[in-house]
């Protein structure tokens, strides 16, 4: 999955889950973190989808939609490839908490954040309470993903 480009949508839900607010570190270099405020999202109508936004600072936030098997997996093990990949770091101190490396690829631009891995795991572990990964794909609209597959980018809707 990519920066909210998406066709494949869900109709809107009551969001049941609060969100997860995380302090994320990105790496700007090998040796000089930024921190980052992060908000995942979790829609039960769309239950495949992990909606992320990444605050700026100054200007608008920055939002991607990340597959939340991706990000099931990538707490404990390499998960994804091309657009997004997640793994877990190697540990650095004795004691210190478990973290994420979390690597958003736009073609143009690449963005290593690290990020806090037993939050992340347990809000995903209610997403999984909320809607098994079985039933995940059930509330997807796929009418409407193939007509816009058929009317093709740019093409108006009726």
């Amino acid at each position: 999955m990519h920066r909210d480009q998406s066709p494949l949508r869900a109709h809107p839900a009551h969001e049941l889950l609060p969100p997860l607010h995380l302090d994320l570190d990105q790496m700007l270099d090998e040796f000089t973190r930024q921190r980052v405020r992060a908000t995942f999202r979790f829609d039960p109508e769309m239950a495949a989808v992990i909606t992320v936004e990444f605050m700026a600072e100054r200007g608008p936030g920055l939002v991607w939609r990340i597959g939340r098997e991706l990000l099931h997996h990538g707490v404990t093990s390499m998960s994804g490839v091309g657009d997004v990949r997640m793994w877990p770091t190697l540990p650095t101190l004795p004691g210190a908490p478990p973290s994420s490396w979390l690597l958003l690829d736009s073609g143009e631009v690449e963005a290593l954040f690290e990020l806090p891995t037993e939050p992340l795991k347990e809000w995903l572990d209610t997403t999984y309470r909320s809607v098994a990964a079985e039933a995940e794909m059930a509330g997807l609209n796929w009418d409407g993903f193939l007509m816009d597959l058929v009317r093709g980018p740019g093409t108006a809707s009726e």
